[in-house]
């Protein structure tokens, strides 16, 4: 199946520099399916408007943030081919700004400062589960007279809270869940700042927002929740609201959420396992969105970014099928010409020690071409492919008991070498007459002779063609072998 691909299916709208987007994960740990999911919906909404993508790095949480992770996170996005245009930026270098943003909403009367001990929290809200009332901040510090606060300052640890409206919604229209409202009732007081002066996430991810001109911000929908708080600080800063999108979960098969028990989750794992990124993206890409009817399931990067609408994606949590990557995989690998295929197929040998001693170029991708067929997964070019590339390589002991465990087919193979070897031609036809009619001399069934010199030049019982594997391994390689097959 080729990949689409070209000018003529590209449907991308006038473009508008103006939109902007950010990816903001919290590097607590890699990248994860479901981040990359939302990194890759921002990044084809960012290259389908002509706007721009900000990379973010949200690593305020000190006790649980190392850069190793945000080298996950950078090695990740490359992987996956989504180039950002600005960033990466870290909130850690900028706790300034959002001081400066927590005072101007404590001078606009909209926040005020809480002296209540987490001891003292904690004991509130046991007591209101306990009473079966929602266990929230109460509002105790909200009406402190100004000069009990200039008081308690000077000796006790406060934070900052916002003082969200007592009556009243709010609300905001959402691309992909319409319109919602909050009853503010339900909303606490949320902290904007803590007594170390450290930001929460609800202050520094609005006033990033703001500071950045981010247009629009597509997360996951476990957000919404947290969506009113910041439409409220929105508010009390006098700015204007972005558009949102909250993207359906990421399930697993079980429909539960997807975690670790599913298999592997972050993105560098899957790069182990040998999977081409294009194919990871298209997958991707068809979690929680669906493009036009009639569009076929194999969508190149073009087409995938011409097609992309906010407006097609679900409300509906996604499901992710292992299966359904492993096809996609595969697809791919079997439409990508050898020279595209062959950089990613040496990554593998680096990592698994393959030393190729096919040194023509041309023999080369003439072998790739001929296995990529058969390949599930890049790593297939490094394991069960090796002999096809390189003299050390295992034999699948499944298949030498199966079809060399009978010496008489060991020394047939020998002597079926020494016929290639003496023979003018090395052309498939020729290959398979010279076979044949010495099974025919040696009254064996060919098939006796095709399995057995499969495994041995091959070491698995299972390959192209046997004469096309002659063809690719070469009569030097082939005879060679096949003489080998006694020892």
């Amino acid at each position: 199946m080729a990949i689409p691909s070209g000018d003529a299916e590209i449907r991308r709208p006038l473009p508008d520099p103006s939109v902007r987007v950010r990816f903001a994960p919290s590097p607590t740990g890699y990248l994860h399916v479901g981040g990359a999911r939302t990194a890759l919906f921002n990044w084809l909404f960012a290259r389908h408007r002509g706007g721009k993508l900000v990379l973010r790095i949200e690593d305020t949480d000190a006790e649980r943030s190392t850069s190793e992770m945000v080298d996950g996170i950078l090695q990740g996005m490359n992987w996956l081919g989504l180039n950002w245009d600005e960033g990466p930026f870290y909130q850690t270098q900028r706790t300034e700004l959002y001081r400066g943003i927590a005072d101007r909403i404590m001078a606009a009367g909209h926040a005020y400062y809480c002296f209540c001990s987490k001891e003292e929290l904690e004991r509130r809200r046991t007591l209101a589960t306990a009473e079966g009332r929602p266990p929230k901040y109460e509002g105790t510090c909200r009406n402190i007279s100004r000069e009990e606060v200039v008081r308690r300052r000077r000796g006790e640890a406060a934070v900052i809270r916002f003082k969200v409206p007592e009556s009243g919604t709010t609300s905001f229209d959402d691309i992909v869940f319409g319109h919602l409202e909050f009853v503010n009732a339900e909303l606490e007081d949320f902290v904007l700042l803590r007594s170390d002066n450290g930001p929460t996430y609800h202050l520094s991810v609005v006033a990033d927002d703001i500071d950045m001109r981010i247009t629009h911000i597509i997360r996951g929908a476990d957000h919404i929740s947290n969506t009113p708080k910041q439409v409220l600080l929105y508010q009390a800063l006098g700015a204007a609201l972005p558009r949102f999108a909250h993207v359906p979960l990421i399930l697993g098969p079980d429909k539960t959420r997807l975690s670790k028990r599913h298999g592997a989750t972050s993105v560098l794992a899957y790069r182990e396992e040998g999977i081409v990124p294009e194919a990871f993206r298209n997958f991707l890409a068809q979690l929680g969105w669906s493009p036009p009817e009639g569009t076929p399931e194999i969508i190149g990067d073009q087409q995938l970014i011409s097609l992309f609408d906010l407006n097609a994606v679900s409300r509906s949590n996604a499901v992710f099928d292992r299966d359904k990557l492993d096809w996609f995989n595969t697809e791919y690998i079997r439409a990508y010409p050898a020279e595209k295929l062959l950089p990613l197929i040496e990554e593998e040998w680096k990592k698994a020690g393959v030393e190729p001693t096919i040194h023509n170029r041309e023999s080369l991708l003439a072998t790739i071409d001929l296995l990529k067929p058969r390949a599930r997964s890049l790593k297939d070019f490094a394991t069960s492919f090796r002999g096809f590339f390189t003299d050390d390589f295992p034999q699948d002991a499944d298949a030498v008991a199966k079809f060399l465990k009978d010496e008489s087919v060991r020394t047939m193979l020998v002597d079926l070498g020494e016929r290639y070897e003496r023979s003018d031609e090395f052309t498939e036809p020729t290959l398979e007459k010279i076979l044949r009619d010495f099974a025919t001399e040696e009254n064996v069934k060919a098939g006796v002779l095709i399995n057995g010199a499969r495994v041995a030049l091959t070491g698995q019982g299972v390959a192209p063609s046997l004469f096309a594997v002659m063809m690719v391994l070469g009569k030097e390689r082939t005879v060679r072998r096949l003489r080998e097959a006694s020892s």
